[in-house]
């Protein structure tokens, strides 16, 4: 009786074993991970921000939070003529880094269509993790330890989902609006594709955001979803990025291009127009996706969607779906982020080439711990570029 319950119990923890081995496997391949090691300045800010909000016709007013738990926080405040050119900087408490940069009084849609041939970097999905971003750019020589802009006349594309998640998404905007200006100055361009959480944060959806920005916003005496609204100065030039951009032949949009899109009778710049005119209306109730839906039913879905689409991953496509929305914009290959990689990857012949990864957080842990990966595209060869700069040919 005894060897018979030893034998049951013995089988019993197999079981469970091997159960809790396939869950963790499963976790991973669908890019689970374990969080752990809070950062000690995790609930400590620091000159945080700054947020710029426009007071009226003339002036914006531009703010800093700082403090922590214990001695309370204060907020600087801080007014300015709205069509001068204010020079401010960004903080970045971990390190005790900082960048300075200039707002402008003009915002403008950029172009939807690039046709130079010079070099592209792309990345994706750094979600608030200002660290990561900044690195990975020192290694892949886009930018100096200075933070000033070496990649010459290329294409810096940013494939969507910069906020959320991350406990320094300010940082993060900051440095792309930063470097915008210094690519411009070189010749060179910084294209900021807008992704489901930019969309998310602008429709006032805040669900996925660290918990400093609605304590900043507390402190600014404000709501969460002022901070990317169309008052906000973030908001306003967040809200004048394209959704689907062509550079050099190669397509870029966070999520893809559904067949159904393939059948509208919009070309990108129309596309862009349509998606911009709706960047602040909320998804909810959800549109529906069918091919008699409005083209801009299609375009804004959560499921077909522009900045939503997961089809290529999750979807049983044939090579001829695949290729009608590249062969409707005459692109070779389209890059997308939106659905996690084990590594950057090309697949459908390489007409689709997948960038998503999972990046290290600044504020914690991970395990398994992620590395950065992008993409650069020179001339016709496509290589991932490592966390430390490496190129591998793909």
């Amino acid at each position: 009786m005894k060897k018979r319950i030893i034998r049951f119990l013995k089988h019993i923890f197999s079981t469970l074993l091997i159960l809790g081995i396939c869950a963790v496997f499963f976790g991973l391949y669908h890019g689970a991970a374990v969080h752990y090691g809070d950062h000690p300045l995790k609930y400590h800010i620091g000159n945080e921000g700054p947020y710029v909000f426009y007071q009226n016709d003339s002036t914006v007013q531009v703010n800093y939070v700082s403090g922590n738990r214990g001695d309370g926080y204060v907020v600087d405040k801080r007014e300015y003529a709205l069509n001068a050119e204010v020079s401010l900087s960004s903080y970045f408490q971990i390190d005790s880094t900082s960048f300075d940069f200039t707002i402008r009084p003009n915002i403008e849609p950029p172009k939807t269509t690039y046709n130079d041939g010079n070099p592209i970097l792309a990345i994706s999905d750094i979600e608030g993790s200002y660290k990561a971003f900044r690195d990975f750019l020192i290694h892949a020589k886009v930018i100096d330890q200075k933070l000033n802009w070496t990649f010459g006349k290329g294409h810096l594309v940013l494939v969507g989902d910069f906020v959320d998640r991350g406990w320094s998404v300010t940082q993060v905007l900051w440095l792309i609006y930063k470097l915008e200006q210094d690519a411009e100055k070189e010749g060179g361009c910084v294209h900021f594709i807008i992704g489901n959480h930019e969309l998310k944060n602008m429709q006032g959806n805040y669900k996925a955001a660290a918990d400093k920005y609605l304590a900043a916003a507390n402190f600014l005496g404000r709501y969460q979803t002022d901070l990317l609204s169309p008052n906000s100065l973030l908001g306003r030039w967040l809200s004048s990025k394209n959704s689907i951009e062509k550079i050099n032949g190669n397509l870029f949009a966070h999520g893809g291009i559904h067949p159904d899109v393939g059948e509208l009778s919009l070309g990108l710049d129309e596309i862009n127009h349509v998606l911009r005119n709706n960047y602040y209306t909320p998804y909810f109730p959800k549109r529906e996706s069918t091919p008699e839906s409005t083209s801009e039913g299609i375009l804004m879905s959560t499921k077909t969607g522009i900045c939503w689409y997961r089809g290529y991953y999750r979807d049983d496509l044939t090579q001829e779906e695949v290729e009608k929305g590249l062969n409707k914009f005459d692109a070779k290959s389209i890059v997308v982020g939106h659905t996690l990689q084990s590594k950057v990857n090309r697949k459908y012949q390489g007409k689709v080439i997948g960038i998503d990864v999972k990046h290290p957080k600044d504020y914690h842990k991970n395990w398994p711990k992620g590395e950065s990966e992008g993409l650069l595209i020179d001339g016709d060869e496509y290589y991932r570029v490592l966390h430390d700069g490496e190129k591998k040919k793909i």
